[in-house]
């Protein structure tokens, strides 16, 4: 695949057809765009509707007049086909004015539209997607229970199959666009004749519009950011006729992770529009502000902040690059947990860091509840805990590197990464810090450090290969000097030995008053 340089606009090296294609997307990207400007900008104050509940109405159907959720519905159906590189780029054109508008087409397209475009039924992608194209209709996924966050496969919503329909009955929470979407996907554990739930995991199409398919919201949850999209506490007890199940290759687990991965390689295009607007806006207020006679600009400090958060953009095109090469809907990505693992953790941490970087450089005015730089903290914070929290997430992958080392009978990290084609291109600048015989059974809070340090590698090999390819060199360079930066400090903190347990009787001789000398 070729990349080429996103500032670019040469297609002679393309087919008459791509060039075609390429063109009817970036009129279609350019509408989008200019709604968005319209209506965050022109017609409304984007500030002050950032810290509403909800979008008013009139804003919803201006956006969604577009048509963005086109681009995940097959041609066959009316839609744009599905191409991934286009998702990305609309989600990351989103988030650069509204990180909780990206994240509404990230849960509607990967959460619902390419579930069902894959599995679902013919006649019920017909009707699900004309509804989608010709009335606006928005559609959500609902796994996590109260009792059952990270546990989800444990989850206790059920179904009993009858004569015509599955009965499922449970409560589901933290859903976005509770109350509000069309549709949804439902999670279930088959109910056995003695009561107990299978282990395997079904998905069915909830028509929220339906007689006996209404999704009964129990709670609103006042959540702390994003605060465009509603979450809340839901009810079911709903009767779904049986095309509405979601038909799995093979098993309904395995299907259910093939929706996952593929959500979370769409965290890169959500995360890339929003980092870039951290950085613009960051540029722009060193600029222009002067502190001790002096531009903020031109503070050596500061050019740090600024070269970190530039480092964080460039990684998080790599990882959108990967992507676009992974998670076409064709694509099996159930195998694929330690690649999507590596690319949600690295944009999520990425996005925090950002709006962090841009919050100490802003000062004292970002903590206004309508300014962007406390906002953007507060709202990619959950980017770091939903679809699997990130230090879970990053003691599968160790736990990957581990089996993979098993079966190779190997031990020493460097000599097993120089020959990894996920790693290979980075070794070289790390030898000295990954020349090391692995511990096989070490703790869990080093597993969750090696897999920091595992996707930093990662996130480097995909950087140079990406700079192989075309993309602008010096940005290349300052990303690769960052990630070996931190991916030492990792090291650092991995090799350093400590078991501390907490002490539950903290409080008995810890007074320190007692201990003061008048």
């Amino acid at each position: 695949m070729q990349i080429t340089n996103s500032n670019s606009s040469d297609t002679s090296v393309l087919s008459p057809e791509k060039v075609s294609t390429q063109k009817t997307f970036e009129s279609f990207l350019n509408k989008f765009k200019t709604t968005l400007h319209t209506v965050f900008h022109q017609d409304n104050d984007v500030d002050q509707l950032s810290i509403q509940r909800g979008l008013p109405p009139e804003v919803w159907h201006e956006i969604m007049s577009t048509n963005p959720l086109s681009l995940c519905i097959p041609k066959e159906y009316g839609g744009r086909g599905g191409n991934v590189q286009e998702n990305l780029t609309l989600l990351s054109a989103a988030s650069y004015e509204s990180l909780a508008l990206s994240l509404t087409i990230g849960i509607n397209s990967a959460l619902f539209l390419q579930p069902v475009a894959k599995y679902g039924e013919e006649n019920v992608k017909s009707t699900v997607f004309n509804r989608f194209l010709q009335k606006q209709n928005m559609g959500g996924l609902m796994i996590t229970e109260p009792d059952y966050g990270s546990d989800a496969l444990n989850m206790q919503t059920s179904y009993v199959e009858g004569k015509d329909n599955f009965h499922i009955r449970g409560t589901k929470h933290w859903a976005g666009l509770t109350g509000q979407a069309d549709f949804w996907l439902l999670t279930a554990r088959k109910q056995a004749q003695d009561g107990n739930l299978q282990r395997d995991v079904d998905l069915f199409v909830c028509d929220n519009r339906a007689p006996f398919q209404k999704v009964v919201v129990d709670e609103y949850f006042e959540n702390l950011g994003l605060y465009q999209i509603p979450y809340g506490r839901n009810l079911l007890d709903v009767h779904i006729p049986k095309l509405q199940r979601l038909v799995p290759k093979t098993t309904g687990v395995q299907m259910l992770l093939d929706l996952l991965h593929r959500s979370r390689m769409q965290f890169p295009g959500i995360g890339l529009g929003f980092i870039q607007r951290m950085l613009d806006e960051a540029i722009l207020h060193c600029q222009n502000r002067f502190v001790s006679g002096k531009v903020l600009f031109s503070y050596d400090q500061v050019q740090e902040h600024l070269a970190q958060l530039q480092a964080n953009y460039t990684v998080c095109s790599a990882l959108c690059t990967k992507s676009s090469e992974l998670a076409d809907i064709h694509n099996d990505l159930m195998p694929y947990g330690f690649e999507a693992n590596i690319i949600k953790t690295v944009s999520s941490d990425l996005m925090q860091n950002s709006a962090q970087t841009l919050l100490q450089l802003v000062g004292a005015a970002g903590y206004k509840l309508n300014h962007i730089a406390g906002r953007a903290i507060v709202d990619s914070r959950p980017f770091q805990i939903f679809e699997g929290a990130n230090d879970i997430l990053y003691t599968q992958i160790s736990e990957s590197l581990i089996k993979f080392m098993k079966s190779v009978k190997e031990i020493n990290v460097w000599e097993f990464l120089k020959d990894h084609p996920l790693a290979l291109r980075a070794v070289d600048y790390l030898k000295e810090l990954l020349n090391f015989n692995l511990d096989l059974q070490m703790p869990q809070r080093k597993l969750v450090e090696l897999g920091k340090v595992l996707s930093r590698i990662v996130s480097m090999d995909l950087v140079i290969k990406m700079g192989d390819n075309g993309f602008r060199k010096d940005l290349v360079d300052g990303a690769v000097a960052k990630l070996q930066q931190e991916i030492s400090n990792l090291m650092n903190s991995f090799n350093f030995k400590q078991n501390i347990q907490v002490v539950v009787n903290y409080q008995e001789n810890s007074a320190w008053a007692k201990l003061a000398t008048t």
